[in-house]
């Protein structure tokens, strides 16, 4: 079923974890879309109760809603074959993926992987994957790991191991870069004042998938080595604080202009107008959000030779890329002493093409495409 004049689709979003990115993400898309879009949605806590019970809940939410769409677009943590076995949608049903259980490293404090009850959230994704029509990764990074992922996941089973799968999921995938409110952190630019010590910059979640170890050991080594800089840990904390960040306290107190998550957009936004260096060690990253941010903001970043980084920064602009963390140490000095660095515009260019005033438009012609794909194939049919 397609509306006549096509160009306006009725789109519902299905996010069982609405928090954090994912969140920026639903309501990014939502301001800035030309399609009627309705969402629903649950709280962003118990991930894993949410990717196991959240496609019931969402069901029945879908059935009170009285909204006809043509196009279901649902997240990763929804198990799919279970929503779509409650709901039996006439139209399209995709999915975006944030994140995936192959290859997103879990916390070693948790009990699921010991006691081996971590398996049943990656065939979650690969069943949603499989029921899907269409599947969107937010970079290419992350679409080759996942088929990566999923081939290790399924050749670990016994018997009936539908690896040919692998080729029907690929087939009907593709990259859709993540969309962010960029253009928010215009209204807050500060000039930066170049007599001002260097400042380091944090703005990633507290966790150890983004690797704090790496970032504050080399930080103290430079310190040690009497490196003159300021240092702003901003981004989300949760639960019990890693070990890292507590040390970093007192080792690093000197160094030290802000430690914590700033509440309110405005002071985040300052921070990252004044960061000159955005070192970054992270051990997982399928696009990076908190990244782009800060290189929009001017932030000249020093990236690992791995993950989402060369694709996003092209290769050939001036971007500064380390191998390992002795390797980080001096390139991380290099740019201390040489602050401020000339001819940073070009970051801004990069990033900006991330902000949803463009990545919308893709968006919209992307889904409307699909739809109109779908219903020729059905007339075929």
């Amino acid at each position: 079923k397609v509306h006549n004049h096509v160009q306006n689709l009725k789109i519902l979003i299905v996010e069982p974890f609405l928090t954090g990115s994912h969140k920026a993400w639903v309501e990014g898309y939502v301001n800035s879309s030309k399609h009627e879009i309705k969402i629903i949605s649950l709280p962003g806590r118990f991930w894993k109760w949410r990717m196991h019970g959240g496609a019931i809940t969402l069901a029945k939410r879908y059935h009170n809603l009285n909204f006809n769409p043509d196009l279901i677009l649902v997240t990763d943590m929804l198990n799919l074959p279970v929503f779509q076995s409650l709901v039996k949608p006439e139209c399209p049903v995709a999915i975006y993926f944030h994140e995936n259980q192959f290859t997103y490293p879990w916390s070693p404090n948790d009990a699921d992987v010991e006691l081996q009850r971590d398996k049943h959230y990656g065939f979650i994704n690969y069943s949603s994957a499989l029921s899907a029509d269409h599947v969107y990764f937010n970079s290419k990074f992350h679409l080759d790991s996942f088929f990566t992922g999923l081939e290790d996941f399924l050749r670990q089973f016994p018997d009936y191991r539908e690896i040919q799968n692998i080729d029907k999921i690929q087939a009907k995938s593709s990259v859709l870069h993540l969309g962010l409110d960029l253009q928010n952190f215009d209204e807050f630019k500060i000039e930066k004042n170049e007599s001002d010590l260097p400042l380091i910059l944090w703005n990633h979640r507290w966790e150890h998938d983004k690797n704090p170890e790496t970032f504050f050991d080399v930080l103290i080594q430079l310190s040690q080595m009497g490196g003159n800089f300021n240092l702003a840990v901003l981004g989300e904390e949760f639960k019990e604080e890693l070990p890292c960040f507590t040390n970093a306290r007192k080792q690093l107190q000197k160094h030290i202009v802000q430690f914590g998550y700033t509440d309110s957009f405005e002071d985040y936004a300052k921070w990252l107008w004044k960061a000159d260096i955005l070192p970054v060690t992270s051990n997982q990253d399928f696009f990076g959000a908190s990244i782009m941010e800060a290189v929009y903001c001017g932030a000249v970043p020093l990236f690992p030779n791995r993950l989402t980084y060369p694709e996003l920064f092209n290769r050939k602009r001036n971007i500064h890329l380390f191998y390992e963390e002795e390797d980080l140490l001096i390139k991380l000095e290099k740019l201390v002493m040489n602050s401020p660095p000339e001819n940073t515009h070009f970051l801004k260019d990069i990033s900006g093409q991330f902000d949803w005033s463009k990545i919308a438009v893709a968006y919209d012609r992307t889904f409307l495409n699909l739809i109109v794909a779908n219903s020729q194939s059905d007339q075929v049919l």
